[in-house]
Parts: structure tokens; C-alpha cells; sequence
């Protein structure tokens, strides 16, 4: 059975199924097993899958290992040209999707495929988006606290319901209308999705340690997500330096009157220590609210220029089709 959506191009017939997408970086050990595991869940909870694997620029096997797997029919390949980041990478495999449901993973197998039973119970229930919300996180504790920021970030300032937000999701194929047209080389997909949705649902399962290689997020790329999504999903970093703006503007009056009140009173003026520390605080409220329209200058001069969120070299169906050399 086949189900249609409409897109402003031209209806889509998706059938009845579910599409894993998984974006890879450097995971040539672990892919193989993800998949295997993969093909042994899927049947018992979908009448038909695929399984799109998108190479996101790595520097090991990957690609060559992903071209193997490809030649299972329900494996297809994207191999894009450059590292352009796990969210990009997802948005191509989410526009490439057949089937009307979609889950997403990562590629280390700390999302269990054995797991997915639960998300797809949940899902069934009627949730457009359901997340999978780990018991216990595996990362080390700055690892840990700098997603715990981007989740906090996502779930207040994007208006997302649910705090334990993550890679390990499933939702509904047909809310990547509500991002079609979005071309923006900036890509986070859960602000996307709440673009099509409020309907957001979660599940709490078990979380496996990673077997192969090292985490490629550091803090610092935790913290550049969370800039992201406020900068670039948001307006509300625009409505804090106006409000800032408001509130020294008061305080600079009140200043101004503390001062004229010393000089008639005591014909005396404020010192040195006082005028620079004035001077100080108010240069840097300045320059934080310069650097926040900074931040969205940069964004709309990345979307000025159309560049792409990603760029695929070549791809391999499952009846290992080559289509780029």
C-alpha cells in the first residue's frame, strides 16, 4: 500500500514501510554490524525497509565498506564530496526516503537496533516524532553537559517538548514538506522537524558504549550547535540584546542622576575607578550585542550565497548500481 503526499512540485507515493538513515563518519568497523543487526530487527516491525548509509567525507574505508553493503536490494549508499556534517548528511538521506516512516542513528552502535520495538510501540500511539531518551548517557561528563545545554537549548528556545532530544529518533516522512525549500548550509534537523509538528513523543531505552574509534563532537562543536540553533532557528538572542539595550539604557539614567545629585550636593564628581568601571560595562554590553547581530549576519550571508547543505558525488542502490562513478 502506498501512501501520497503532496509536495509543491509534484505528489510523492511513499510505501508502507520504514527507512533507516544513517549518517558515517570514519566507522568502517562498525557499520557492517549495525547493518546485519539492522536486517534481522526491521522485518518484524516493517512489511518492507531500506537502509540509506550516507559516507560524510571519511578519511578511512567507510565508502568502500558501505559499497559492499550495498549490495544487499535494501541497502542503498551516498557518498557526498566533503565533510559536511552528521545534520546534512541526514537531510540527505531524509529527502532520499521511500517509505512514509523514518528512523534515524548513528553509526557507532550505541543505538542498539534491538531497541527500536520500543520507539516503534511509542511511535504507534500516534506521535508524529519520537525520540529515544538514553537512562544512563555514555559519554564522559563534559561530553555530557555539553548536550545536555544543546538539548535544554532545543527543548526551550525552539519549542520542542521534550529535553532529551537525540539522534536516535523516528518520525513521520511526510514533515520533510515542512522543509522542502530549506537550502541553508547551517543544517540541525530537530528544529526542522518541530517546523511540521508539536506532536513530539520519547521512549527511554538502554544506550551501548562505543566499541569502535572516539567521539568526533568536542565541546566546543556542542556548543557551536547550541549558537546554531539559536541563531540560526530563532529570534530570541535579538530580543535579548534589545531587551539589554532597554535595561542599560534605565541604568545609564540612573547613573547620569546619581551623578548630577553627588555634583550639587557634594560639588564633587565621580572618580576615575567609577567612570572606567561605568565605561567597561557599558562597552561590553556593546559588543555582546554587536557579536549576536554578528552571528545573524553570518547566517544570512551563508544563505545569500546558495551554498549547498551538501553536495553527493555518486550512489550505490541496492542492486549495486553505480550511478557516479
Amino acid at each position: 500500500m502506498k501512501k501520497q503526499i503532496e509536495t509543491d512540485n509534484h505528489p510523492l507515493d511513499l510505501d508502507a514501510g520504514a527507512t533507516v538513515v544513517i549518517p558515517v563518519y570514519n566507522s568502517e568497523g562498525s557499520i557492517e554490524e549495525l547493518t546485519a543487526r539492522l536486517h534481522i530487527v526491521l522485518p518484524q516491525l516493517f512489511p518492507d525497509y531500506e537502509i540509506i548509509l550516507i559516507n560524510d567525507g571519511s578519511h578511512d574505508n567507510s565508502w568502500k565498506v558501505i559499497q559492499k553493503l550495498c549490495q544487499h536490494p535494501r541497502v542503498r549508499g551516498f557518498n557526498l564530496m566533503r565533510n559536511f556534517g552528521q545534520h546534512n548528511a541526514l537531510l540527505c538521506g531524509i529527502r532520499s526516503a521511500r517509505f512514509e516512516t523514518i528512523i534515524t542513528m548513528d553509526d557507532d552502535l550505541q543505538h542498539p537496533p534491538e531497541q527500536l520495538p520500543l520507539l516503534v510501540e511509542t511511535y504507534n500511539k500516534g506521535y508524529d516524532v519520537v525520540y529515544a531518551v538514553p537512562k544512563k548517557l555514555p559519554h564522559s561528563w563534559w561530553r555530557n553537559l555539553g548536550s545536555k545545554l544543546t538539548k535544554f537549548t532545543l527543548s526551550k528556545f525552539m519549542r520542542i517538548p521534550i529535553q532529551e532530544i537525540g539522534a536516535f529518533r523516528i518520525f513521520r516522512t511526510e514533515l520533510r514538506n515542512a522543509f522542502a525549500d530549506y537550502h541553508s548550509p547551517d543544517v540541525y534537523i530537530d528544529p526542522l522537524l518541530s517546523w511540521g509538528t508539536t506532536n513530539f513523543g520519547h521512549v527511554f531505552v538502554e544506550e551501548e558504549q562505543r566499541k569502535v574509534g572516539t567521539s568526533n563532537y568536542t565541546f566546543r562543536k556542542l556548543v557551536h550547535a547550541g549558537l546554531l540553533i539559536l541563531t540560526g532557528y530563532s529570534t530570541i538572542p535579538l530580543r535579548l540584546a534589545s531587551t539589554l539595550g532597554f535595561v542599560f539604557m534605565i541604568v545609564g539614567f540612573l547613573i547620569l542622576i546619581y551623578a548630577l545629585i553627588i555634583k550639587l550636593a557634594f560639588d564633587s564628581v565621580a572618580g576615575f575607578p567609577f567612570l572606567a568601571s561605568i565605561i567597561a560595562l557599558f562597552s561590553g554590553v556593546q559588543l555582546f550585542t554587536l557579536g549576536i547581530i554578528g552571528e545573524y549576519l553570518a547566517r544570512m550571508y551563508d544563505r545569500s550565497t546558495d551554498r549547498p547543505p551538501y553536495i553527493v558525488k555518486s550512489e550505490v542502490t541496492g542492486r549495486n548500481d553505480d550511478l557516479e562513478s
